[in-house]
């Protein structure tokens, strides 16, 4: 009777050890099983069966998996290699993270700070290039990364403020003097265009007398080649009368000079037409 219900207890303990042997590894997830602390082979999702005691089984998901580093930085990945994700390294995920920060520390720190803050799409594209591919060290591919903002310090934004006003200052300075500039330059070219127009007033003035003297002379030349030499005789008699009748009474005039002063009487007349046709 004894030995009966020994051997019962042994069969419902075995029973026992045996159901316990049986695990189930969810869809999405592989099981990395141990034996002994040791790993000895990787099972896929479903019902399987180990020696309880002897052996163990890890849960390893992989599904894709959202993580928020920061409140502007996010990213999405997944484990493709479920040994090297949880041998190779005592917290993959704590060490992917700390490469991507060492990353994008290093994108920003060879950009200027006003590109860094305004070029979020460029610097997403250069930290998924750079960690986008994980497996060789910790069995894990980034599948998509995203800053979503760049928040400087309080003393970076102080020293930007700072700079954005003297570049304001400077902008408007620049304009100022651009301004004055343009302004002097076309009073300049103002007074050059005056004195241009004046100096041509002046010499079109200098041309017309000119061209009014030589009319006159071209007029007594012609009135003097018509005159014949009885006007000059009777011109110079009256010439002779009017000396006569000056203080003067003492004359001396050549003999070839006395028809020719009878030219200058002739003369006067003919210049002071032309100049009441001016006056006209």
């Amino acid at each position: 009777m004894m030995a009966r219900i020994i051997i019962g207890i042994i069969v419902v303990l075995v029973i026992v050890y045996v159901c316990c042997g049986f695990k189930i590894v969810p869809q999405n997830n592989e099981g990395l099983v141990e034996t002994l602390g040791k790993y000895s082979k990787t099972v896929k999702a479903g019902f399987i069966f180990v020696w309880p005691l002897f052996q163990r089984i890890r849960k390893v998901p992989l599904a894709l998996q959202p993580l928020e580093i920061s409140t502007s930085l996010t990213l999405n990945y997944l484990v493709t290699d479920s040994y090297r994700y949880f041998y190779n390294n005592t917290d993959s995920v704590e060490s992917m993270v700390q490469l991507i920060r060492g990353h994008l520390r290093d994108i920003i720190g060879r950009m200027d700070l006003n590109a860094a803050l305004g070029s979020t799409k460029e610097i997403n594209d250069q930290l998924f290039t750079a960690t986008g591919d994980l497996t060789d060290i910790y069995g894990i591919k980034v599948v998509r990364v995203n800053v979503d903002e760049l928040l400087p310090s309080a003393e970076i934004q102080h020293a930007m403020d700072k700079q954005l006003t003297a570049d304001r200052e400077k902008t408007a300075a620049i304009a100022k003097a651009e301004g004055e500039a343009r302004t002097i330059g076309m009073t300049t070219k103002a007074k050059n265009d005056a004195l241009v127009a004046t100096a041509k007033a002046n010499a079109e003035a200098v041309k017309t007398q000119a061209d009014a003297d030589a009319y006159r002379v071209q007029k007594m030349q012609e009135a003097l080649s018509k005159a014949g030499e009885g006007y000059f005789r009777n011109q110079s008699l009256d010439s002779f009368n009017q000396l006569a009748q000056g203080p003067n009474n003492l004359i001396v005039v050549g003999k070839d000079e006395m028809t020719d002063l009878g030219k200058v009487p002739a003369l006067r007349k003919v210049w002071d037409a032309s100049d009441d046709k001016k006056d006209k």
